[in-house]
């Protein structure tokens, strides 16, 4: 029998890892980890309720980069002065784990009130979200018409799994494991087709210091000096 292969097949490949505001954000850590012996640059983004179950400590020990917990904050010598854009411009997967009904649903309606939320809007990079949550949260008409519509904008999706449920529960709703995430991820990053739309794969590289791809037409545009930046 073939030895397994050990080399990194995520090496040097640029991932957010967004996780949401449930119990199942613990088993982030476990991803977190496994993509980084993977080789891969990994900046995990919380959303404020997931600051209730795991801290950006823990991700930063175990990826050796920076969390990113905040969408607005004031700016060293040297920072991005679009901490909501130029994170998702520069990766390579945005994956989400766990995404929360609450999170599904404002990814549907295309809000960007929150970090990760932002950074899904500006996306040129396949999506993938791995659903996590009460049996009947995720059966309601609400939740299911949120995860269709995110199909419809290019988004993979991975899960939920059946089982027994942190609320007592048995049924779908389980976030799928993070080893089956972490080779799905890597299926993704071999070669998986995309689609010229946000999210699905399209890429916008952005220069950093030179120039900015804006507006719909996807032409590279130099801000105006005088221009904030936009929520």
């Amino acid at each position: 029998m073939d030895a397994p292969d050990a080399r990194p097949r995520l090496e040097g490949k640029r991932l957010i890892l967004g996780v949401g505001g449930g119990i199942a954000a613990y088993k982030a850590c476990d991803l977190a980890s496994r993509l980084a012996k993977d080789k891969a640059q990994v900046t995990a983004v919380l959303t404020a309720s997931a600051l209730k179950f795991v801290t950006p400590y823990a991700f930063e020990a175990l990826t050796g980069r920076p969390c990113l917990t905040e969408q607005f904050k004031r700016i060293a010598p040297g920072e991005s002065p679009y901490p909501h854009i130029d994170p998702a411009a520069e990766a390579d997967l945005l994956v989400i784990a766990p995404a929360t009904a609450n999170l599904i649903a404002r990814l549907a309606a295309g809000m960007a009130d929150e970090l990760l939320a932002a950074l899904c809007l500006t996306a040129r990079c396949p999506i993938l979200i791995c659903p996590a949550m009460n049996v009947q949260m995720w059966e309601h008409p609400a939740t299911q018409r949120n995860v269709k519509t995110l199909g419809q904008y290019g988004y993979r999706l991975l899960g939920p799994a059946s089982g027994n449920l942190a609320c007592g529960m048995t049924g779908a709703g389980r976030m799928a494991e993070p080893a089956e995430i972490h080779e799905q991820i890597r299926k993704l990053m071999e070669g998986a087709p995309t689609a010229n739309f946000p999210g699905s794969g399209a890429k916008g590289r952005v220069k950093r210091g030179k120039q900015r791809k804006r507006g719909r037409g996807g032409k590279n545009q130099a801000p105006p000096k005088s221009e904030p930046p936009s929520a």
